[in-house]
C-alpha cells in the first residue's frame, strides 16, 4: 500500500504537480487500502494541453474509423481477461457484492464492443438541393471532452463515457470519482497496452472542487460530460458557460415504481426489492418511490417487509451478501439522517431505519434495508433523493391519481407501473414524465437504447446512437458540380 497509484497524462504515468496523496478506503471494513496521487487544477491544465495537441497537431482527429474501431476491440477484449481482477477492484472500491461487479464488467465490455461497432457505420445523409448541387452532412467529433464520473459504477460508467467519445473520433481527459479511482487505473492502463496515442486518453484524478471544476471551466475543453447529483450539475452548467462548451449532464431521480392490483404480485414485489435495495439503492435511476393500489396496498407491504427483512447484508466479497455498505461514513450519516427525517415528518417506519453495528459490519458503512409507509407528497423522504436503501411508499386509488403522484417530482429520470393490462401499462408509461421507462420490470439497461431523463435529471442522452451522436458535431458541405457566375452584381 505504500506505493502510490499514479494518474495517466499524456502517455506517462506520472504523479500530482503537488505531490499530495489520497487514502482509498474500503467501505466494508473502513480501513485504507490503497494510496492515489491527488490532482489539482493544474494537472488538468497539462492533460487539456495534451488532449488538445494530440487531436489538432498529431492527426488523432484524422484517424481513421477502421483504427478507431480496431481500438475498442482491443480495449474490450482486455477488460474482458482482467475482468476477476477488475471486479476485485470495484467491490474493494466501492463495497457491492461481486455479482453486481461481474455484471458491471460484463456490461463493460459489451459496451465497448457496441461503440467499436457504431465507429465504422455509416455517419450522415445527403440531399439533392438543386441542379447539379448536392448537400452532404457529416458528423465529425468536437474535440477535447471532459468527463466526469460518480462513485456508484466506477468501471462501467467510465465505459459509458470513454467508449462513445472514442469511437467518435475525441481525445478525452476523464475524472474518476476520487472515492473509487482503482478501476479507473486499471482501464487506463489497458489504453496503454493496446496503443492509444499519446495525449488521446488522459487520467486526472482528484476533488470535485478543483479537478471537476477546472474541467467544467477550462475553454481549450470542447465538452463536458457529468454524471451526479443535480447541484453539482446546475455548478457545472454554469461554468461551461465561459467557452459556451457542450454539455450533457446525467444527474438525479426519485423514480416512481408503480403497481396496480391487477399486476403479477410476487414479481412486483421482487421488483420493488431489487428496484431499490439493488447497489444498496445508490442507483440514480432506483425505484425509490414505490406507488401501490389501495385495495392492495396492506398485502403488498406485508410481504415486501417480510421480504425485506431476509435480506443479506454483509461484505461485498462473501458470497451469499446480496446488499453491502455505503460508499463512505460521510454518505452512511446523509441516510441516516434522511431515516430520522422521515421519522419526525410522521411517516410509518415499517422495517429497518438503522446502521447494522454487530460484529464485522460494524467496522463498515451498513444501513438496514430501510421501508417508510404513511407517506405524503410533501414529505422530505418522498421529494429528495435519498441515494440509499430507503424505499418510500405511497397509495393511490385511480390511474389518474397514479400518474399525477407520479409525475409530481423535480426529476424525471426514471419510472416503472407492474399491471397485466397491457393497453392500461402503455397509456400510464406515455403519460410518466421519464427518459427511462419499464413495463413489469426495473432496472435492466442496453447498450443500444438512450439513457438520460427530464426535467431536473439532465441534459443529452447516453448510451445507443443518441450516446455517439453527443460526442459529434454536424456538419454541412455543399456541393456544385458546375460552377456557374452569380451574376448578382452587374459592375
Amino acid at each position: 500500500m505504500n506505493e502510490i497509484k499514479k494518474m495517466f497524462i499524456d502517455g506517462q504515468w506520472v504523479v500530482s504537480l503537488s505531490g499530495k496523496a489520497r487514502e482509498v478506503v474500503n467501505p466494508s471494513n473502513g480501513e485504507v487500502f490503497a494510496l492515489v496521487t491527488e490532482g489539482s487544477a493544474a494537472d488538468v491544465k497539462l492533460a487539456v494541453a495534451a488532449a488538445k495537441r494530440a487531436f489538432y497537431e498529431d492527426g488523432w482527429m484524422d484517424t481513421k474509423a477502421i483504427e478507431r474501431a480496431r481500438l475498442l476491440y482491443a480495449v474490450a477484449d482486455e477488460i474482458a481477461r482482467c475482468a476477476s481482477e477488475l471486479s476485485l477492484l470495484d467491490t474493494l472500491d466501492n463495497g457491492k457484492p461481486l455479482r453486481e461487479t461481474e455484471f458491471d464488467v460484463s456490461d463493460a465490455v459489451t459496451c465497448f464492443r457496441y461503440y467499436a461497432g457504431i465507429a465504422t457505420k455509416p455517419h450522415g445523409q445527403t440531399y439533392e438541393v438543386a441542379d447539379a448541387i448536392q448537400s452532404i452532412v457529416i458528423r465529425e467529433p468536437i474535440g477535447v471532452c471532459g468527463q466526469i464520473i460518480p462513485w456508484n459504477y466506477p468501471l462501467l460508467m467510465a465505459a459509458w463515457k470513454l467508449a462513445p467519445a472514442l469511437a467518435a473520433g475525441n481525445t478525452v481527459v476523464f475524472k474518476p470519482s476520487e472515492v473509487t479511482p482503482l478501476s479507473a487505473i486499471k482501464l487506463f492502463e489497458i489504453f496503454e497496452k493496446v496503443g492509444y496515442p499519446k495525449g488521446v486518453v488522459n487520467l486526472v484524478m482528484g476533488a470535485g472542487q478543483t479537478v471537476g471544476a477546472e474541467i467544467a471551466s477550462n475553454m481549450d475543453i470542447d465538452k463536458v460530460a457529468f454524471t451526479g447529483g443535480t447541484k453539482t450539475g446546475r455548478s457545472i452548467m454554469q461554468a461551461a458557460t465561459g467557452n459556451l462548451k457542450n454539455i450533457a449532464l446525467e444527474l438525479g431521480g426519485k423514480s416512481p415504481n408503480v403497481v396496480f392490483a391487477d399486476a403479477d404480485f410476487e414479481l412486483a414485489v421482487d421488483y420493488a426489492l431489487y428496484g431499490i435495495f439493488c447497489n444498496q439503492g445508490q442507483v440514480c435511476s432506483a425505484g425509490s418511490r414505490l406507488l401501490l393500489q389501495d385495495t392492495i396496498y396492506d398485502a403488498f407491504i406485508e410481504r415486501l417487509v417480510e421480504r425485506a427483512k431476509k435480506i443479506k447484508v454483509g461484505i461485498g466479497t462473501a458470497p451469499e451478501t446480496e446488499m453491502g455498505p455505503l460508499i463512505s461514513e460521510s454518505h452512511m450519516q446523509k441516510v441516516l439522517n434522511y431515516i430520522e427525517t422521515g421519522k419526525n415528518e410522521g411517516a410509518k417506519l415499517l422495517c429497518g431505519g438503522s446502521r447494522i453495528v454487530e460484529g464485522d459490519l460494524g467496522k463498515g458503512y451498513f444501513v438496514e434495508p430501510t421501508i417508510f409507509g404513511d407517506t405524503t407528497p410533501d414529505m422530505t423522504i418522498v421529494r429528495e433523493e435519498i441515494f440509499g436503501p430507503v424505499l418510500a411508499v405511497q397509495k393511490f386509488s385511480t390511474e389518474e391519481e397514479a400518474i399525477k403522484l407520479a409525475n409530481d417530482t423535480v426529476y424525471g429520470l426514471a419510472g416503472a407501473v407492474f399491471t397485466n393490462d397491457s393497453s392500461k401499462a402503455m397509456r400510464f408509461i406515455k403519460k410518466l414524465r421519464a427518459g427511462i421507462t419499464w413495463i413489469n420490470t426495473y432496472h435492466p439497461t442496453y447498450c443500444e437504447a438512450p439513457w438520460g431523463g427530464y426535467k431536473q435529471s439532465g441534459i443529452g442522452r447516453e448510451l445507443g446512437t443518441f450516446g455517439y451522436e453527443e460526442y459529434t458535431e454536424v456538419k454541412q458541405i455543399n456541393i456544385t458540380y458546375e460552377p456557374q457566375l452569380t451574376g448578382w452584381f452587374q459592375g
